[in-house]
Order: structure tokens, then sequence, then C-alpha cells
């Protein structure tokens, strides 16, 4: 049940948000390290990648649903969030504050600089209360739901199986998992096979643990994991301005950037899994995939905050998509 309207229909989406952050966003006409620097505008955002995902989801009208953690001192703003675009709050509240990130955007180079604080340090017992806590969510929203996400990094003190332990709850529901995270938290959830996986290409690299410099490279680890054991369906390489991958065990494809002004490259990659979720649920063939995740990301690269235009809009850049099949 959506505790913001009782009687709206169950979410098609749970997005599962373990670290969220305020995104503190300062825009700069020419980062200077060392010396002052004038800003030209501030923006504080409800963040977190699997936040993200839900408020792009809302916006291309798909209902969601958030569970996770929140701190209690600074929830007001992720609520408010919530709220405006009508994502089914199941948040636990944790005593404290959400952590707070700050992101440079340098207008003139186009550059963002991320200083990304850790998390709340959690003791075992508060780890295992929450991760007890979004698995009681979870098996309420589930009911309704056809994906789960587990996107984001694990606040410090929560085991690094946590993901696994939620795909695995998911799946036993029925419902499909998309994976956005990495190291031991990518590779533990590896093992209970999510459909999709979108790491980027460091962290890609970082999960076969060797240097991915080329194309080929990369296609060649996405193909391994694809034939290896509990494998994903579809491997996503997201490449930042070079497009990005889509694999499959029968295809690989390269979607090509579109050519838009860039406000902000945070949360580019969140709503490309946005558009990756809202794909599926239309049933669309991998190549429509590739269009209308590239085009999220794109979309959200025009502006501040996780935030996307309305969804005709998104279908016709969508349409722009160049995609190449690769041999």
């Amino acid at each position: 049940m959506n505790p913001l309207n009782p009687f709206a229909p169950p979410s098609r989406v749970i997005t599962v948000v373990l670290n969220p952050a305020l995104d503190h966003t300062i825009e700069v006409a020419g980062l200077r390290l060392g010396a002052v620097n004038h800003a030209l505008r501030m923006q504080v955002e409800a963040g977190g990648k699997a936040i993200n995902v839900a408020s792009c989801l809302a916006d291309f009208g798909v209902s969601a649903a958030v569970t996770g953690q929140l701190g209690r001192d600074n929830a007001a703003l992720f609520e408010a969030l919530f709220q405006r675009k009508k994502i089914a709050n199941h948040c636990h509240l944790l005593d404290g504050l959400t952590r707070i990130n700050t992101k440079l955007v340098d207008t003139v180079s186009g550059e963002t600089t991320d200083l990304n604080l850790p998390g709340p340090e959690l003791t075992p017992a508060t780890a295992a209360d929450l991760l007890e806590q979004v698995l009681q969510h979870l098996d309420r929203l589930l009911e309704g739901a056809r994906w789960v996400v587990l996107s984001g990094s694990l606040p410090p003190g929560m085991p690094a199986d946590a993901y696994a332990t939620l795909a695995r709850r998911a799946h036993a529901a029925g419902a499909a998992v998309v994976l956005d995270t990495s190291g031991a938290p990518l590779k533990l959830a590896l093992a209970a096979g999510p459909q999709m996986i979108k790491p980027n290409r460091h962290e890609l690299a970082e999960l076969v643990g060797e240097p991915l410099a080329t194309r080929e490279a990369l296609i060649a680890a996405g193909r391994a994991l694809l034939n290896g054991p509990h494998t994903p369906e579809t491997v996503v390489v997201s490449l930042g301005g070079d497009g990005a991958l889509f694999l499959t065990r029968e295809q690989a494809l390269h979607a090509h950037p579109l050519p838009v002004a860039v406000t902000s490259t945070v949360g580019a990659g969140d709503a490309m899994v946005a558009g990756l979720v809202a794909a599926h649920l239309e049933n669309l063939a991998l190549v429509e995939t590739a269009q209308l995740a590239t085009a999220f990301s794109a979309s959200k690269l025009t502006r501040l905050g996780p935030h996307l235009p309305p969804p005709d809009q998104v279908r016709a850049l969508a349409r722009q998509v160049a995609v190449s099949t690769i041999d």
C-alpha cells in the first residue's frame, strides 16, 4: 500500500536505497583549485542512486516505491520529493543526518567533481535491524511489483552480501532484479543471479580484475559474465561520453551518445537504469531498449537533479539514438 495514497495501485518498481544522500550541487564558471571561487548558483536535491532511479521513473509515468533508510534529522527534502512525484515511501528512519554529497559543476569545462561521504557508520545490530526492516517492506511490496532495483553503495557496517540477500528475496516472490553497484557488493550479488547489471567501465574492470582499455575488452568481459554461473540476462556497460554497450547472449549493441547541452552528469547512470526498467516493462527489443535507456540518460544530462522532461520528449529523443550492431 502507498502510505501517501492508500487507494493507489501497487508500485510496479521497488528501488532499495541503503545509502541515500542529499546532493549539494554548486555551479562554478571555471573551477580553480586552491583559490577563491565565486559560485553561480547552488541546488540541494534528494539523491542516492536508488532514489534517482525512482525519481526518473516517476517522471516517465511508472509507479515506483522506495524502501531503505533515511536520516531522521534531514528527511524532509526526501519526503517532499516522494510526495511531489507520488513515489511510495517505505523508508526506515535512523537517528542522525542523511549524508550530504557535494557536486562541483564547472560550466566552462563541463566537468563535475564529486565529494562523496561514506554514509552513517552502522553497528552490527543497527545494520541487521535495517536489513530486516527492508526485507519486511519487500515482502509486502512484492505482491504487485515486477522489478526491484538494487543500486548504490552500502553504508559502513552493512554486510557486503546485503544486495545478494535482497535479490534472493525478490526472486522468491517472482520479481526481476537490476543491480547497479560496485566492488564486493556487486561480486557477491552476482551469485544471486540478477536479471540485469549496469556497471560502468571502471566497475566492470574492477569486477574482472583486469584493465579493460578497449571496447573489445569490455565486450569480452561482459560476455564472460553472461556465460558464467548464475548469469544475468543482460549486461549494460555505461561508457560516459562514449555511450553504452548493451549485451545479451545473442546480441551486442553500442548505443551512441546524443549531442545535448550538459548541465550536470550526476545521476546520468541512474537515469539509464530507470530507462532500462521502463523499457523492460514495455517488453521492448534490445535495440529499442538501448535507445530508450540512452534517451533517459541524455535527458537527465540537461538538468540538475534526478529529473526528466515529459515522456513524449524522452521518446522523441530515443528515436534519435544511433545504435550499432557489434559482430
